[in-house]
């Protein structure tokens, strides 16, 4: 029986070509890291064919290459991701095809529709959907279409770049985010109409498949008047930061300013958080407070006051009848998902793209975005997928444990991988359909 199995062993290594180099590196054996890298481009394949499935088959080919290309090379700027295919031809006719499929279809409806069906049925009735505008600044660039003013965190003042809606899924207690939807815009292109309309796109879209399960939550200038009542006229429950000078109106119909009703709260309910400053750990207590029955327009909300983060208390307008504290947990929730805003940004290089069509841009958001959704979802979703996303970690190279948001270490991992590992130009129905024809020959 030994035998014959190892026979077998034999003819499928022979004919699917695995001869792996028996060096080592840092003591693991070169083929296991060839073998897990293997199975890695595998899982890429199998998902990017998930997603692309009203696409025409160059298409789907163009964006298994981009999602396994930005892991490859941890970069989204086109050279390096044609130089990490590794194709036996010319690099400039990998780039040069690359170039010309990214700017000639906008795919970001496409992938969005089809990362928040996928990820829908994770949405439970309170689980926090925290929608940010994040931004891309291109100080430097020039003949880029339609840069438009953005505010440069960074530097203090209005630089020039686009902005980035992008909803992210999370639940209280976990620490896995699911990512929904992210867009790339300009208010200078043509169509856009207005920020407010961007929003309400994102939540129309993740809504359809939700089906009105979650809680959006939202940073300070989001409740604004004409937000809060369209996620009231839709039926959305929300936590949304609010501004200290917003008015409201008391059960009486008399405008109350928040000052005047800070000066009137009770403080009933105490909180521990533990705060990481620099790498300091500081454990601080907070005062919560609620103030029932007022209302912005006709949206009936309440009010949550939390003293203790700073000098000024935090406000949150919500529609959810929970607890004070409840209410902090899910907006905290949303702090998570901000870590995934940053790892989005950062560890892809995102800001450093170069492509200067406007489509280009909108497609490599929406390819960093799913390449996130690969990471965080796609693998942990099977027993099998989380043996190898164990291995992944264990490739990572880190002096320390690995932290709560491990997504920093599967992208490493991921990336030491499949460095040098030549991208197989095999489609995934090809690849089953040998396998089978092999296992048929077998027996």
């Amino acid at each position: 029986m030994k035998k014959g199995f190892h026979l077998c062993y034999n003819v499928f290594e022979q004919k699917l070509g695995k001869e792996f180099p028996q060096n080592t590196e840092g003591g693991i054996p070169m083929k296991d890291n060839t073998t897990i890298g293997k199975k890695i481009q595998h899982q890429i394949k199998r998902f990017s064919s998930r997603i692309t499935k009203d696409l025409t088959k160059p298409k789907k080919k163009f964006v298994s290459q981009m999602l396994f290309g930005i892991q490859a090379a941890r970069d989204v700027k086109l050279s390096n991701i044609s130089r990490s295919l590794n194709e036996d031809i010319k690099l400039i006719k990998t780039e040069n095809r690359l170039s010309r499929h990214i700017i000639n279809k906008d795919l970001t409806e496409n992938i969005n529709k089809a990362l928040i069906e996928d990820g829908a049925v994770r949405i439970t009735q309170d689980t926090v959907l925290a929608l940010d505008l994040s931004d891309i600044n291109k100080p430097f660039a020039k003949k880029m279409d339609y840069l438009s003013e953005v505010w440069d965190g960074s530097r203090g003042k209005v630089g020039y770049g686009y902005w980035i809606c992008e909803v992210i899924g999370a639940n209280v207690n976990q620490d896995t985010p699911i990512p929904l939807y992210s867009e790339l815009y300009s208010q200078e292109a043509d169509g856009f109409e207005s920020e407010n309309r961007q929003i309400l796109k994102a939540i129309e879209s993740v809504n359809i498949y939700t089906k009105g399960r979650g809680i959006w939550t939202m940073d300070r200038g989001a409740d604004r008047k004409i937000l809060v009542g369209e996620l009231n006229k839709m039926g959305q429950r929300f936590v949304i930061r609010c501004k200290g000078e917003r008015d409201f109106i008391d059960c009486k119909g008399r405008v109350r300013k928040v000052i005047n009703l800070l000066k009137r709260i009770e403080y009933k309910e105490s909180y521990k958080v533990k705060i990481d400053k620099e790498g300091y750990i500081e454990e601080i207590e907070l005062q919560l407070g609620k103030i029932d029955n007022l209302f912005i327009e006709d949206t009936e909300v309440s009010l949550v006051v939390i003293k203790g983060f700073s000098d000024e208390p935090m406000l949150l307008i919500t529609n959810v009848e929970k607890s004070a504290q409840e209410l902090l947990e899910i907006y905290l929730t949303r702090w998570k998902c901000e870590e995934s805003f940053r790892f989005l940004k950062h560890e892809y290089h995102l800001e450093d793209v170069r492509v200067r069509r406007y489509t280009g841009l909108r497609n490599t958001v929406v390819f960093i975005h799913a390449v996130f959704y690969f990471l965080s979802v796609f693998l942990g979703r099977k027993l099998r997928l989380k043996i190898l996303l164990s291995k992944i970690l264990e490739k990572a190279k880190r002096f320390f444990q690995i932290p709560s948001f491990k997504h920093y270490a599967i992208a490493d991992g991921i990336f030491r991988l499949l460095f040098n590992l030549r991208w197989e130009s095999k489609g995934i129905e090809k690849e089953e359909k040998d396998k089978r024809q092999l296992l048929f020959e077998f027996t």
